[in-house]
């Protein structure tokens, strides 16, 4: 079974930047779609933002123009690079692989942001 694995989160200043990473185990990273989703204390995980098999994009309107996901299929990983961050991103992030018939979640990985 493929397994991701993240990396990048910690503690950073309002206003700050932090650049998230997930890492597939399986090359069947490149034809899937992946994503970026959070889940903040007393919150329902919700999508921040997916990128598909042929890096077309979406985004949750609370983070438009402030982050942006990408992908290296040589490399296995998807990015999430976070700008402009405020306490209300303050979450456990998720990365998540889909495929049909396979649907994966990474461990989670801590953000959080001090104003």
């Amino acid at each position: 079974q493929v397994q991701l694995v993240e990396s990048g989160g910690g503690l950073v200043q309002a206003g700050g930047s932090l650049r998230l990473s997930c890492t597939a185990s399986s090359n069947i990273f490149s034809i899937s779609t992946m994503g970026w989703y959070r889940q903040a204390p007393g919150k329902q995980r919700e999508l921040v933002a997916t990128i598909t098999s042929v890096s077309s994009t979406n985004y949750a309107d609370s983070v438009k123009g402030r982050f942006t996901i990408a992908r290296d299929n040589a490399k296995n990983t998807v990015y999430l690079q976070m700008s402009s961050l405020n306490s209300e991103d303050t979450a456990v992030y998720y990365c998540r692989l889909q495929i049909h018939g396979t649907d994966r979640w990474g461990q989670g990985t801590q953000v959080t942001v001090s104003s």
